[in-house]
């Protein structure tokens, strides 16, 4: 069980879920290590997506366990975008987390992730951040970017 999911209603929850499952992130590849940036895929539009340190605990700039990120978020594609966000060690799922990134978004506080949940009590991760927006019933990825956390 994951403690520290960020809940933002059943439609968010549910999209989310149907992009973790149906492979729909990965439909538009890029991006690089940690702080890259990443864009593209068939939509319209420009955009790109960067890892940010609000709390960076050992001070060497990279993110680690425990520590807080965030992302600055660029589009032209969109002016509702969001990001997700799934850690894996050793392919197990960890951690997962969803939000807005734009002005009226309802539950700003949740762009702050703390890198760590129940199932993910210490150690390194592997992460994917997804950028992406809902058009109707479909979502639409605009980039991902992978980014390692240390233990």
């Amino acid at each position: 069980m994951i403690r520290r999911i960020h809940v933002l209603g059943g439609l968010m929850v549910v999209a989310v879920l149907l992009l973790a499952f149906s492979g729909v992130a990965t439909a538009a590849k890029g991006g690089a290590g940690g702080g890259g940036k990443t864009g593209g895929g068939s939509t319209s539009g420009s955009s790109s997506l960067t890892l940010a340190m609000v709390t960076d605990s050992n001070g060497n700039g990279l993110p680690n366990w425990g520590d807080q990120v965030t992302f600055n978020v660029s589009t032209t594609a969109t002016t509702t975008p969001h990001v997700s966000v799934q850690c894996s060690q050793s392919g197990v799922l960890v951690y997962t987390t969803q939000t807005g990134y734009y002005a009226g978004y309802p539950w700003p506080w949740t762009q702050t992730m703390t890198l760590e949940s129940g199932a993910w009590t210490g150690g390194a991760a592997d992460c994917t951040a997804s950028l992406y927006y809902f058009s109707g019933s479909k979502t639409v990825t605009l980039g991902t970017l992978g980014f390692h956390v240390d233990a």
